[in-house]
């Protein structure tokens, strides 16, 4: 997968995570101390440099593309997002370590974001699934995993050690290529509705 992926919408741009947006993304974390919610992926600012350091190993490896997600009403750096666990035999990858500041959960740039990457994932990367995978005590992603239109696969018990020793259940989503025509149809007419009440 090529490591200089843009992806830009109305709202939301994706740009590919590099050390410069560090500052600009420890801003956007302490929008709400997000890293204080046990159930997230959000960097403590004294870990985000071993934040930084996983995701560009794991891009090196070809098994992840990090990026960070801009307002394009403002240009600031408001998250972050990326595709994960890519396993090109298969043609499938995860789309997760989504996190973005606080101001901005519940809008428009949540569902943009994922109309962007699943666009990339099945019309261009031509993948057969794009799979969600999300804390069983995280409801609000789950919430929102689900209002995408993605299905549950099911819970992964005892599945991941927590940095803080807990022994997090892991709930697996996923969309499918033949579901995606009506997936981003969906996703569109949301996206048109918020443009309408604005």
């Amino acid at each position: 997968m090529p490591t200089s992926i843009s992806l830009k919408g109305r709202w939301a741009q994706l740009l590919p995570l590099d050390r410069s947006h560090l500052p600009a993304l420890e801003t956007a974390a302490s929008d709400g101390r997000l890293w204080e919610l046990f159930f997230t992926s959000v960097p403590a600012p004294h870990l985000l440099e071993n934040w930084f350091t996983t995701a560009m190993t794991l891009q090196e490896k070809a098994l992840a593309q990090p990026f960070v997600v801009v307002d394009t009403e403002t240009n600031k750096i408001i998250g972050s997002t990326r595709y994960c666990n890519i396993d090109s035999t298969n043609k499938r990858l995860e789309i997760g370590y989504t996190w973005y500041a606080a101001s901005y959960q519940r809008s428009a740039i949540n569902t943009e974001c994922k109309l962007l990457l699943l666009t990339h994932a099945f019309e261009v990367l031509a993948c057969n699934a794009v799979e969600f995978r999300t804390d069983w005590f995280n409801h609000r992603s789950q919430a929102a995993i689900e209002r995408l239109g993605a299905k549950r696969d099911g819970v992964l018990r005892s599945h991941t050690i927590m940095p803080d020793g807990r022994v997090r259940d892991t709930v697996v989503y996923s969309i499918l290529k033949h579901e995606w025509d009506g997936i981003k149809a969906n996703l569109n007419f949301k996206l048109h509705s918020h443009s309408q009440s604005r």
